[in-house]
């Protein structure tokens, strides 16, 4: 437990997600040894993974959180945060490419211009690899250079040497990105983050077949549950990866059909099998059976044979149609008997070079823990922790607007991150709005925003996405900023406020009045472009000056009465005040009505109060006096009623009991109605000349009145 305290900070947590089970070793590096002191094996509970691939993600993050849990436990404080993970090579797709890069004169190679050389292999095989496939996206998970070139001649080791060009063929891996990202889901499931992704044959390699080894024609071969990989040497370079998709649940298949028993009696039938003794198990109808060891190897000796035969044919393939000088096999699935002897004689090279590989190449790891055996299942989880230290860096490379830039990868890269490192400014990935606009309306600050403009332009390989889409390395990334959208701007006729109407009652009649609206207390009209910073008044009344101009009526002779009460020019009348008009004599007769019943009430006490309510009425008088009146005395005379026909909307009409008649009164004789707008407009005219409601009407005159509506 000291070991563990005191390296805590420097633990290595590496996780082997099989198709048959999780294994997890934590350890860390000291010298050129591993340290392992932790280690739990755990199987899924269900077929929640089938050939590599992840079928069930929350299934196999229980499981992975499982082994945490575990490991933690063995740990005692220790937290494990985060973790080092490998893929199978299930549909795994390999290029080869050649890449160079050139100075203006010798310079002395830098580790950062050999990693950039890496990377812009690792660039081309992804164009290649995405040219060949348009349905699926494809994940770098893994690359090796097969061989270093300082001006066109191998060497081993380009770091510090001077260099006009330098040159590499690189070997990179993919998969497609499902079979990635249901790794990554899983992990997050048990609330890990990935720390580093290999392929597992790569890790495998780590242990199985040292630095020294790869002088030879290698091949290696981790045969686990749902796949096998395969991982080829040469040179001191891996020359090839390839996979194919059986290995030890096919074995394990074959004997629940020729036993009739479910999956995981199947596979405790084969483990019992590399035994020599009796198996006793239950069949799928409950009886009981018993099969030798030598029986239960039988019944997949066939299946064996034909694995091994696909293995050998992809090995030889992959080495350039001959078969390798030797072959390492590790994990479980090749502790089958019979699987080393197959492979060895399809590829035709002697049994003694073909070898499980195990404890004897596990010298250099040691296991501060009790009662762990040194197997080839251990090859996998262990060399995952130690590629950890391999990586040269956690740096990746993208491409953005054709500029390539270096990202550190923490497994959570977003275009943002990318845009940021390029300087590219902030406000241009996102849609920007036109200038606002500022004013006062009523005393109060309006804003009006521009409109919004179109968000950045944002690709990936070619696909569009947007700033939060992740990125890997060697994407290709091009960005169109955003574009402003148009300033703000407004009409008065276009402001809530003025498009409503205020109602008045004039002479018992409603009138609708438009808004009027000032702009810097100067008076505009409705298709006046609002200003910034501009003071805009729209009242909510008008003046009794301002509403006899807009009904067009003379002044002059008239009374003018608010809600009763005899008003000035300049007062303010509010919705649905009561306005009356009155021409002058109107309002004289009714004072002398007033006067008539005062008196009436006297009785005519007097002749001479008599004699001058009749000359007040205007009635024919036998008085001598008003036949000696002056001309200025006939003027102030009542008139008697007259009768006069006119054509309203080519209906005739009489109007009758005034001795004078103006446009409002048809109202009373006409059938009009006016408290109902039936358009936006009401339309009066006499003779055809557009007029108000209080216009002489006289004799034989041509009355229209209509509604219009301008939408």
């Amino acid at each position: 437990m000291d070991d563990k305290k005191r390296n805590a900070d420097n633990l290595i947590f590496g996780l082997d997600i099989g198709t048959r089970s999780v294994v997890g070793s934590v350890g860390y590096m000291e010298r050129d040894k591993f340290n392992v002191v932790a280690h739990y094996v755990k199987e899924h509970d269900t077929r929640a993974m089938l050939d590599g691939q992840i079928h069930d993600i929350q299934k196999v993050g229980e499981t992975i959180g499982f082994v945490k849990h575990e490991l933690e436990k063995q740990l005692g404080e220790v937290k494990l945060t985060q973790v080092c993970i490998a893929a199978a090579g299930r549909l795994l797709k390999t290029v080869t490419v050649h890449v160079e890069m050139e100075h203006n004169g010798e310079t002395a190679v830098t580790s950062e211009d050999i990693y950039s050389l890496d990377s812009l292999g690792i660039e081309k095989a992804y164009e290649i690899i995405r040219s060949q496939n348009d349905i699926l996206s494809f994940y770098c998970v893994g690359y090796t250079v097969v061989k270093y070139y300082m001006n066109d001649y191998i060497i081993n080791n380009l770091e510090g040497h001077k260099a006009k060009k330098i040159a590499a063929d690189v070997l990179a891996t993919f998969l497609p990105n499902d079979v990635v990202d249901g790794l990554y889901a899983s992990v997050h499931a048990a609330n890990l983050e990935v720390a580093s992704l290999t392929l597992e044959p790569i890790a495998a390699m780590q242990v199985a077949i040292p630095e020294q080894y790869r002088l030879l024609n290698i091949c290696l071969v981790d045969v686990g549950a749902g796949t096998s990989d395969i991982c080829i040497t040469k040179d001191g370079s891996i020359i090839a990866y390839g996979m194919i998709p059986h290995a030890g649940d096919e074995i394990t298949e074959t004997i629940v059909h020729k036993c009739l028993v479910e999956f995981s009696m199947a596979e405790k039938i084969k483990q019992a099998s590399l035994e020599d003794k009796d198996i006793t198990y239950y069949d799928i109808m409950g009886l009981p059976q018993v099969i030798t060891a030598e029986s239960a190897r039988a019944l997949y000796k066939d299946t064996v044979e034909s694995m091994t035969k696909e293995i050998a044919d992809k090995i030889i393939e992959l080495n350039g149609g001959k078969p390798v000088s030797a072959v390492f096999v590790v994990g479980g699935g090749g502790k089958v008997p019979g699987f080393t002897d197959n492979l060895a004689s399809f590829l035709s090279i002697s049994e003694q070079r073909v070898a499980l590989r195990g404890k004897e190449v596990m010298g250099g790891i040691n296991f501060l823990m009790d009662g762990v055996e040194k197997d080839p299942l251990l090859v996998t989880p262990i060399g995952i922790c130690i590629n950890y230290y391999n990586q040269k860096n956690n740096f990746v490379f993208v491409n953005i607007n054709d500029i390539r830039i270096k990202l550190y990868d923490n497994g959570q890269l977003t275009v943002v991150d990318a845009a940021m490192q390029t300087g590219f400014p902030n406000e241009d990935l996102f849609a920007k709005r036109g200038k606002e606009l500022v004013f006062t309306l009523n005393n109060t600050t309006k804003m009006l925003r521009g409109e919004a403009g179109e968000p950045a332009v944002i690709t990936i390989n070619g696909q569009e996405a947007d700033f939060h889409a992740k990125i890997s390395a060697n994407d290709r990334i091009y960005i169109r900023e955003s574009t402003c959208g148009a300033p703000a701007h407004c009409r008065i006729d276009g402001l809530r406020e003025y498009r409503t109407t205020l109602k008045f009652v004039v002479n018992g009649k409603e009138i609708k009045c438009p808004k009027v609206a000032l702009a810097n207390s100067i008076l505009v009209t409705g298709s006046y472009e609002i200003q910034e910073n501009d003071v805009i008044d729209i009242p909510q009344y008008y003046t009794v000056s301002q509403m006899l101009e807009f009904m067009d009526i003379d002044t002059t002779s008239k009374t003018i009465l608010v809600n009763g009460h005899t008003a000035k020019m300049d007062e303010p009348v509010y919705e649905n005040f009561r306005i009356d008009i009155l021409d002058k004599i109107e309002e004289e007769r009714e004072e002398l009505n007033e006067y008539k019943e005062m008196e009436s009430e006297n009785d005519w006490e007097t002749e001479d109060i008599k004699e001058e309510a009749l000359v007040e009425e205007s009635l024919p008088s036998e008085n001598p006096f008003l036949l000696e009146e002056n001309k200025e005395t006939e003027e102030k005379t009542p008139r008697l009623p007259v009768k006069i026909t006119v054509t309203v909307n080519q209906t005739s009409v009489t109007l009758e009991n005034k001795p004078e008649y103006v446009f409002v009164d048809i109202f009373d004789y006409y059938p009009f109605d006016t408290k109902t707008a039936a358009g936006d407009e009401l339309i009066t005219k006499v003779n055809g000349v557009s007029c108000g409601f209080f216009e002489p009407v006289r004799e034989g005159d041509f009355i229209e009145i209509f509604w219009v509506n301008h939408e």
